[in-house]
């Protein structure tokens, strides 16, 4: 078993974050139970400046309704700008590209975690949406 200064280290924060984009990329809804907070709150900013918000059960929806109507794998693109550990909280900044939205988008995402039942999970993640190449 890891130490507690094992698993607050900005590479540990940096694979539960490819962790949960493989997960989430492959619709493993049982899996996103683990690494999303009870207390989740999703919150994404479209290209219109469309607020939209969702809590741990609305946003696995999301991901099961995919893998329900047989989508292939999202794309797992990913490129960190910084992660930051301090106790036990983390925060990542990174830029993804997939289609959650229904067209292929660059995604910046803020996502907050939190060091609680022996491993980091998702509190809270704040996504805004912007077209390729922009």
């Amino acid at each position: 078993m890891k130490t507690k200064t094992e698993n607050h280290t900005t590479d540990t924060v940096k694979r539960v974050i490819e962790d949960l984009i493989q997960t989430a990329t492959s619709y493993d809804v049982d899996v996103l139970d683990e690494i999303y907070h009870n207390d989740l709150n999703v919150i994404m900013i479209d290209t219109n400046d469309n607020l939209n918000t969702a809590n741990k059960e609305a946003f696995k929806g999301l991901f099961k309704s995919k893998k329900d109507a047989g989508d292939p794998p999202m794309n797992t693109w990913a490129k960190f700008h910084k992660i930051d550990v301090d106790g036990d909280n983390a925060h990542v900044l990174l830029s993804r590209k997939n289609d959650l939205s229904g067209q292929e988008q660059i995604l910046l995402l803020s996502i907050d975690l939190v060091f609680e039942d022996n491993r980091w999970q998702v509190l809270r993640e704040v996504i805004f949406l912007r077209p390729e190449g922009k």
